[in-house]
Parts: C-alpha cells; sequence; structure tokens
C-alpha cells in the first residue's frame, strides 16, 4: 500500500483535483472507442529513397482511396489524379499550376475547399486534441476552425468563406495548402514499422535515415544489412570492408561519399598501385538502370572492388580466429588456397581457382593493407551524419517488436530440422526464441556503450560479424556466405548457400504457433510478418503462409531485384478493418510522379477482414489506456477519501 500511496502522490502532481482526474478518465474512455489507426508495414528499401518517400507520401495509396470515396464522380479523374499529385508534392505541383492557370484565386477556392474535405476524412479517427498536435503552428486555428465548419451550415457559410478568402488575400495561400497537404499525408499513416535492410544496393540510404529523423512514429527491427552499418559504425573492420565491398558491387559510392563523408580516395590509390595490371573481371561491379559509367572508372571502381574484397577475408579470418566458439574457421578460405596448383581445398576436396593474382599475401595484412585499413576505420569512426544515423537506428529499433498481436523480426528465428526452437551459444551460454533476440539486442547495445567492461564490448564488436553471416544467426541463417567461392572458384556448385530450417518450415502452421507461443503473442488474429527474402511473385510465390498465420512483405522494393521478383514491394497496412496487401510496381521518378501525376501503380490484396471494425480498446495502446484509467479511479477514490488532499487550482 505504502508504494501504491507514493505513486498515487506523483500521479496527483499531473491531476491535482478531483475535476482533473476525471476530465482525463472521460477523454482516455472516449479514446478506447475511437477506431485503431492505421499501421503501415515496409520491410528490405535497400536505399531505395524516392520510392519509399512516395510510399510515404501517398499512403500506399490510401490518399487516392480517400479522394476517390470523398469525390466519387463528382470530378473528373484527372481532377482527382491532380489533387493526389498536389497532396504528394505540395510545393512543386504550386508552381505547376500557377504557371499555366490563368485565374489562381478561383483555382485556389476550390482546391482548398478540396484538401480540407479530405483532410477531414483522414483525421475522423483521431482526437480533436490529437488532430491539434499534428498541426503547424501558424496555421493550427485555422485548419482547426475549417475541418469543423461546413460551407452547409448556413449560419457559418459566411464564416468559412471569409477564412479562405482571406488566406488568398493576405498572399498565404501556397503556405496553407502545402501545410494542409503535410497534415493529410501526417495522419494517414499512425505507425510505421520498418522490418529492417534500410542500408545497401540503392543509393538514397542517408536519405532515407534524414526523413525517418523527423517522421512522427515509427520503429525499427534491424536487418543484416542494418547491422553490417551499424557494425562498421562501432569499429569493427570486417564489417567496414564488408560495406565497401557492396557499395563498390553496385556502383553505388553515394552514401559512403556524399552521404556520410567517407574518403575513398587511400583506397583507390591503393587498388590502382596493386592492381593496376590486374583486368579485375570477376570484380566489375553490377550497374542498376539509370547508373552509368564510363570504362575507365568501371575499371577502378574493379580493381577498389578487389582490393577491399581481400582486405575483407583477412579481417574476417582474423575475428573468426579470435572467436573459435562460432567454429567458423573453416571458412578462413584464403589460407586454404595453394597457388602453385591453382586451387582451393574446402572440406578435403580441391576447386579450380579462376583467379590467382593475390600480391599482398593471403594471410596477414600487407603493411598498405594495414595502413589502408587505419584510414578507413577513422573515416568511418569521424563521421557525424553516420553516428546521427546509427543513434537513431539503435534509439527506435530492435530485434524483433511485439505490436497489436504481430511478431516483427526481419529474417528468422533458428529453428532444428524438427521445428523447435534451436539453441544458439553466446560466450558459452545458450539461448533460443526470444531470449536469443533479447540477448543480442543487449550485445548490439553494448558495442556503443562506455562504460561496458572492454572485453565483453570487444566481443559485442566482434559479434556484428557472426550476425552478419554466421550460420545460427537470426538475420543470416544459412550454411555459409559464399562470398569467397563466387569470386574465386569456377564450380557454381560451390556458390550454394544452404538456407536454416527456419525457411523449409514457415509455411508449417503449427511451427508459427510455437514461435508466437515463444514470444508470448496471443489472440485469435496473431501473426508473424518479416521480410528478408524476397518473394517471387512474378512466379505464384504467396507472400500470405502457415495459413495466414506469416506475412513474408519483402516483394524487392531495391531495383536490383526487380528482374527476379517482377514486382517493386510489398507494404501491409493493418486498418482498423484488418489487413490489405499493397503489391507496388516499380516507381518511375519523383518528377514523373509532379510532371505528369504519374503514381505507383499498386494491387490490393485483402489479406483478413475483422468481424467486427477494431478500436482503440483492443489494441496495445488500448490495454495502456485502461492501465492509466484504473490508476485515475484509485486517485480519485483517495481524494474522495481523504487520503491525498485536492491542490488547489493556480
Amino acid at each position: 500500500m505504502t508504494n501504491d500511496l507514493h505513486y498515487l502522490r506523483l500521479l496527483s502532481q499531473s491531476f491535482p483535483t478531483i475535476a482533473e482526474a476525471a476530465k482525463e478518465i472521460i477523454n482516455l474512455e472516449a479514446i478506447l472507442n475511437l477506431p485503431k489507426g492505421t499501421e503501415h508495414f515496409l520491410a528490405d528499401l535497400h536505399g531505395e529513397s524516392e520510392a519509399f518517400q512516395h510510399v510515404l507520401k501517398n499512403a500506399s495509396g490510401n490518399i487516392k482511396r480517400k479522394v476517390n470515396e470523398r469525390f466519387g464522380s463528382s470530378i473528373r479523374e484527372n481532377e482527382k489524379k491532380e489533387l493526389c499529385t498536389l497532396i504528394y508534392y505540395p510545393e512543386q505541383k504550386l508552381e505547376l499550376v500557377k504557371a499555366v492557370d490563368q485565374n489562381i484565386d478561383d483555382w485556389y477556392h476550390i482546391t482548398i475547399h478540396q484538401l480540407v474535405n479530405v483532410c477531414r476524412d483522414v483525421s475522423s479517427k483521431y482526437t480533436r486534441s490529437m488532430v491539434r498536435k499534428s498541426l503547424p503552428e501558424e496555421f493550427s486555428y485555422i485548419i482547426e476552425e475549417l475541418l469543423h465548419e461546413h460551407t452547409d451550415d448556413q449560419n457559418k457559410a459566411a464564416y468559412v468563406t471569409v477564412i479562405v478568402d482571406t488566406i488568398i488575400s493576405t498572399g498565404r495561400a501556397d503556405d496553407f495548402i502545402c501545410a494542409l497537404c503535410k497534415v493529410i499525408q501526417r495522419l494517414a499513416i499512425d505507425q510505421l514499422h520498418i522490418l529492417g535492410d534500410i542500408y545497401d544496393r540503392g543509393a538514397g540510404a542517408h536519405t532515407i535515415m534524414d526523413v525517418l529523423q523527423h517522421y512522427h512514429s515509427w520503429d525499427i527491427q534491424w536487418g543484416n544489412h542494418d547491422i553490417l552499418w551499424m557494425g562498421a559504425c562501432a569499429g569493427n573492420d570486417a564489417c567496414i570492408c564488408n560495406v565497401l565491398r557492396l557499395s563498390l558491387r553496385y556502383a553505388n559510392l553515394a552514401t559512403l561519399e556524399d552521404g556520410y563523408g567517407i574518403n575513398l580516395v587511400p583506397l583507390a590509390t591503393f587498388a590502382l598501385e596493386t592492381y593496376g595490371d590486374d583486368p579485375c573481371l570477376e570484380f566489375i561491379p553490377k550497374l542498376l538502370k539509370g547508373n552509368k559509367m564510363d570504362d575507365k572508372t568501371l575499371q577502378l571502381t574493379a580493381k577498389m572492388h578487389k582490393a577491399i574484397s581481400i582486405i575483407q577475408l583477412k579481417e574476417e579470418a582474423r575475428i573468426f580466429h579470435r572467436q573459435p566458439e562460432w567454429q567458423m574457421e573453416n571458412r578462413c578460405l584464403l589460407e586454404a588456397i595453394d597457388l602453385q596448383r591453382r586451387t582451393c581445398c574446402i572440406d578435403g576436396k580441391d576447386y579450380d581457382l579462376k583467379d590467382c593474382n593475390f600480391p599482398t599475401g593471403l594471410t596477414e595484412l600487407s603493411p598498405e593493407e594495414a595502413d589502408l585499413m587505419k584510414k578507413l576505420h577513422h573515416s568511418f569512426r569521424v563521421s557525424e551524419k553516420l553516428r546521427k544515423h546509427i543513434r537513431t537506428i539503435l534509439s527506435h529499433g530492435s530485434m524483433f517488436n511485439v505490436c497489436n498481436n504481430n511478431l516483427l523480426y526481419h529474417a528468422s528465428i533458428p529453428l532444428n530440422d524438427d521445428g523447435t526452437l534451436k539453441d544458439v551459444v553466446i560466450l558459452g551460454k545458450p539461448y533460443q526464441g526470444r531470449k536469443l533476440m533479447s540477448y543480442i539486442g543487449i550485445l548490439v547495445r553494448t558495442a556503443f556503450e562506455n562504460d561496458t567492461e572492454p572485453a565483453l564490448k570487444a566481443f559485442a564488436r566482434d559479434y556484428f560479424l557472426y550476425l552478419w553471416c554466421g550460420k545460427n544467426s537470426p538475420l543470416f541463417d544459412k550454411s555459409k556466405m559464399a562470398t569467397f567461392e563466387r569470386y574465386f572458384l569456377a564450380d557454381p556448385t560451390t556458390y550454394h548457400e544452404e538456407k536454416g530450417a527456419y525457411f523449409r518450415l514457415r509455411d508449417n502452421a503449427e511451427v508459427c504457433d510455437r514461435i508466437l507461443d515463444a514470444f508470448g503473442v496471443t489472440g485469435e488474429n496473431r501473426h508473424i510478418i518479416n521480410g528478408h527474402v524476397p518473394v517471387h511473385a512474378s512466379k505464384g510465390e504467396n507472400p500470405i503462409k502457415a495459413g495466414g498465420r506469416l506475412m513474408v512483405i519483402d516483394g524487392g522494393f531495391s531495383e536490383a531485384y526487380h528482374s527476379e521478383t517482377g514486382i517493386a514491394g510489398y507494404t501491409l497496412i493493418h486498418h482498423s478493418r484488418g489487413f490489405q496487401l499493397v503489391q507496388h510496381e516499380p516507381f518511375t521518378s519523383t518528377q514523373d510522379a509532379i510532371l505528369q501525376g504519374t503514381d505507383i501503380k499498386s494491387t490490393t490484396q485483402i489479406v483478413e477482414m475483422s468481424s467486427h471494425r477494431m478500436l482503440v480498446a483492443d489494441t496495445d495502446k488500448g490495454a495502456e489506456l485502461r492501465e492509466q484509467i484504473t490508476d485515475l479511479r484509485q486517485l480519485l477514490k483517495a481524494y474522495r477519501h481523504g487520503i491525498i488532499k485536492e491542490k488547489e487550482a493556480k
């Protein structure tokens, strides 16, 4: 009772009177009966910043649906398209309209009323207080008045008309329209969940992070590519090499150089000096659409690619030898090369090499390689913007999340062949399921903490490499990462990476139920949602597995996967009436969207509809609010029994 009384006294500081406590109870009880907010789930963005930003702006087609529902056949299809484009890109669209429209004031009148109608629709599931907090301060009062007054109310028609007239006559129409469009975008998505892999392949990961830093509500379940960049930021040299290698492999240096100011001149100089006469044929970068390179730049990139790949293999071997518990010393394949015979011995069998030029040796870093790594290490460690973005990922992220009866993670939960949870040994202790994911999350944060015991921090820093390519890593879960084999061995059978049991068994409802039980996810309609492995929609693969218990939403957001998957990603939407899966076709460009009104063509599939409309009361937030209501009722009781005295109103 002493603790309860202490807590109630603390609570009384926020609600000092019976009236204040009662008002808050009334407010919270009312919120419980609002429709639940709309959650958006995205996975595997891989640097595709333009497509990502467009999906946020159009709320995966939700805004277009709202416009169609609101206006129906009362305005032409072209007018609805123009209105949607304005909502997505208000500043740019306004410039185009003003350049061609002869009667701009008339356009302002019509457009402001249309936008207010759309805004009224998207704000209808929120409290006035919540909407008010989403409004820009300079237009807060005006927007709120327009949202709650109608021109069809004869008593207020003139009032509303004068507000709009005055906005235009004072030269504030453009700013007001931009503000209103951004409010619509904000209210169309209540919570954004990113199921990993912001980084690599595409050129705009840093731009995505810039957007997320100012986004109203989001979380991320770390992916293997995010972990790689986090490891690089933490000072893991093998991770630094992998980040550089992947960027060079896809000829994507914008994130490194323009985004984070990583100095690649030392690597280019070293590569030219060391591999100047080497054609580096296996290291020619993969050029994506629109990424053009002259032959000289292509050759330099290939040499840089080979140089960092060999350093990577050496840096990885150092860590594998340092961490024998991982049982990955068999991946120190440079050490298994016989240059005289031009072979590499793997599991007792010799394989022919297709590249035998190793001028810096096969084991230790050469003095020149060691000097280069010091420079690259320093460049990553002093990048303030990289540190800022990684801190953001740490503060908003985790290995898994349980939200509204949904279990979210990026790739897998390690399983035995019989579908039971697999023990993964870390520092001599076995972990599985939820405990495994939780402890990995602790290790990841440990690598960035200054007050950690040095040996544990050093292990945590090394462990980023295991998370990237370790057999039992929940972010990898394959027999091996065949980087060496693909670059250096002629036999393609060595390239195969056997997926773990999770990927073979994830379509089994019983296995999914076992995972959900292990993470404490309850409820009739509970699900696992993850990404990582692209769904081959063009080959008929279904993203909905295990009788609806598992949803795989990696549809190939990255351009590198478009030819493989046949689509350009999925968005999963969880609104008050159930789940919808939106399948996207490739996004052309922001410029096309603005000039021609082109949108991402999306196909919506109904995944699961609720028998009743879900309310806030049915969500995790509802459970929190009910706890708050219980506490406030206890406070009321304490006031009325004189246990706690009311404060005088100031």
